[in-house]
């Protein structure tokens, strides 16, 4: 992993390293399908004193490019972490309060993924740097942001069957989609986190949405976080 910055920072310095780490952001197609993908999610305790993280890495089976998935996946291992939160919560700067325990929890892996799939904001974001997107500088690697809600943004809500989706814009830029995981299902916001361009992400999100409304990865990361917390 890259050493990008120090984490005691002022909330004028976090928006300062917001502002130049966005313009490093890579909207790239994958060179390559991946064929071990992490979740990664976070929480905090009732009292927000203590920062949980889990990573789960997961590999696909049996899919071969092309085909429009679901994929199948075998558990290869599971990595978790807790601090100490040491960044207040201030709307916009939330990665400055998860990113830290995210990257202990990954750095603890054995096995290094093709991508993550993080449970957050990519580049749909104010100042165009989520968590995903602020991992994936981090990681080096590719990264998709997929929320279970909005941060910012406009859009027209997709059509109700599985694979429908709509742009999520902010202004005349488009920052992310709204995706429809499940038919009849509330959508999940999906943006581009790092070497990756939004369509990779859209496909790659449907095809680890097996039964759920959340992708494989990220709820197996969710499910993980819960128990350690």
């Amino acid at each position: 992993m890259r050493a990008l910055h120090e984490w005691n920072l002022s909330y004028a310095e976090a928006r300062q390293v917001q502002v130049e780490l966005a313009g490093r952001v890579e909207f790239v197609p994958l060179e390559k399908e991946p064929q071990v993908i992490a979740g990664l999610d976070c929480a905090f305790s009732g009292d927000g004193k203590r920062t949980f993280a889990a990573a789960v890495v997961l590999r696909v089976i049996g899919w071969h490019y092309g085909q429009p998935g679901p994929f199948d996946f075998e558990h290869v291992e599971t990595a978790t972490a807790q601090q100490e939160t040491r960044f207040p919560y201030i709307p916009g700067l939330l990665s400055f309060r998860e990113a830290p325990v995210c990257l202990e929890a990954v750095a603890k892996l054995g096995r290094q993924p093709d991508l993550f799939m993080i449970d957050g904001q990519g580049v749909a974001h104010p100042r165009r740097l989520g968590l995903a997107s602020h991992l994936g500088l981090f990681f080096d690697k590719p990264t998709i942001g997929c929320a279970k809600s909005r941060l910012i943004g406009k859009y027209a809500e997709p059509g109700v069957e599985k694979g429908a989706w709509s742009p999520l814009r902010d202004g005349e830029e488009t920052i992310g989609a709204v995706v429809r995981t499940r038919s009849r299902v509330k959508p999940v916001f999906v943006s581009v986190g790092h070497q990756c361009t939004l369509e990779d992400a859209i496909r790659i999100t449907l095809a680890c949405a097996t039964r759920y409304r959340i992708p494989e990865p990220t709820r197996l990361a969710h499910q993980a976080v819960s128990r350690l917390r």
